[in-house]
């Protein structure tokens, strides 16, 4: 699992983010986000999480 420097996505397969389409991915990042409805979530709103998935909390 990597997670995007950008939007902070995790991404299990591929090189790429599925979100934002950035290519800087890091196996180095600390906990995780779970975010079903970013709409009504209030961690997504607060984190501005516009898609639903996993998220790391912190990228290194």
């Amino acid at each position: 699992m990597k997670a995007c420097r950008n939007c902070r996505k995790i991404v299990e397969e591929g090189e790429t983010c599925p979100v934002c389409g950035s290519d800087e991915l890091s196996d180095r990042f600390s906990g995780m986000l779970i975010v079903l409805d970013p709409e009504k979530s209030g961690i997504g709103k607060i984190t501005e999480v516009k898609a639903p998935g996993r998220y790391a909390v912190k990228v290194k």
